[in-house]
């Protein structure tokens, strides 16, 4: 009885170790496809649906074909295309994670849920959702950006290589550092907290820094075997659609080998999102919950909710 008392849901109330965080995750989508998968693709599809719609209206009034002799404008079509996609679909993770957190925090007390009480929950939350979206873009791309910019400076301004090999020595392990330490300090719980707490966007950060203090290394663990998980999967399921699309480019109208180009990428898109973007959300979510059981007994609040405690 006890065992059962301390796990009304999909997790013990208790601090979870990595093999807790996973199997949860799996049973949280088990357990709520529609809530999980049935938003992730929902979200993808719209999402992969914007450089579809722009393909086709270059392709039916520009003309843009793929072929030898317009092979260039083919790859910059497919080029601007998977960057769109790319930037979408960060965007669109944010949503994702968001409405899993909510999925995630009913399984924890033994609850299901549905794809529309997911999307209510999310009620008034969503131009704070957009913000965070926006703000991750910005922040990964300025900080990028400031490091390309280092670099040309560096290897414009000085003569040789040894005064750029020792920049790259020193700055691209800072770097990787500042990249990593942005993610999990600053952006990697807000969307969560969004959901789960009555905050505002700057406090939801603020939130997600405070969880995360003394406990970095082990998110930054966790977050990063999770997204090699999910890219190596996500590349296994799209690489059918990718020969696809590939094999029906060579055989149909050069007019429109661009577009079944991009149709095929986005369709590869929402297939791997369908398993990459609720397992990852999840493992996002049960980190947050991890993390306030840790450190603010959140195990009792959740056992309170389930009725172990009473009323």
């Amino acid at each position: 009885m006890l065992g059962a008392a301390h796990r009304p849901g999909v997790i013990p109330l208790r601090p979870l170790g990595l093999g807790d965080i996973y199997d949860a995750a799996f049973r949280i989508i088990r357990v709520n496809p529609q809530a999980t998968v049935g938003v992730a693709v929902l979200v993808a599809a719209i999402t992969m649906a914007v450089p579809v719609l722009v393909t086709a209206v270059l392709t039916f009034t520009l003309g843009v074909t793929v072929d030898e002799a317009s092979q260039g404008v083919g790859d910059a079509v497919g080029s601007w295309s998977t960057v769109l996609s790319v930037l979408l679909l960060q965007v669109s993770l944010v949503f994702v994670t968001a409405c899993v957190a909510h999925v995630t925090s009913q399984a924890a007390i033994g609850r299901r849920t549905t794809l529309g009480a997911t999307w209510a929950a999310t009620r008034g939350r969503r131009w704070r959702l957009i913000g965070l979206s926006l703000l991750v873009l910005v922040a990964f791309v300025v900080v990028f950006v400031g490091y390309v910019v280092a670099w040309v400076l560096v290897v414009a301004l000085t003569d040789g290589v040894v005064l750029p090999l020792l920049f790259g020595v020193v700055s691209f392990p800072a770097f990787v550092f500042l990249m990593g330490w942005l993610w999990i300090r600053v952006l990697y719980l807000p969307a969560p907290v969004l959901v789960l707490e009555q905050v505002g966007l700057f406090r939801a950060i603020g939130r997600g820094y405070r969880l995360t203090s003394r406990q970095s290394a082990r998110t930054l663990g966790i977050a990063l075997l999770t997204l090699l998980i999910t890219a190596v999967a996500s590349q296994l399921l799209a690489v059918p659609f990718s020969v696809a699309g590939l094999l029906l480019s060579e055989v149909v109208d050069p007019a429109h080998a661009a577009l079944v180009l991009v149709v095929t990428q986005a369709l590869a898109t929402v297939v791997s999102s369908a398993f990459a973007a609720p397992f990852s959300a999840a493992v996002v979510a049960l980190q947050y919950v991890d993390l306030r059981m840790r450190k603010e007994g959140y195990d009792v609040e959740l056992m309170s909710r389930a009725g172990v405690l009473g009323p």
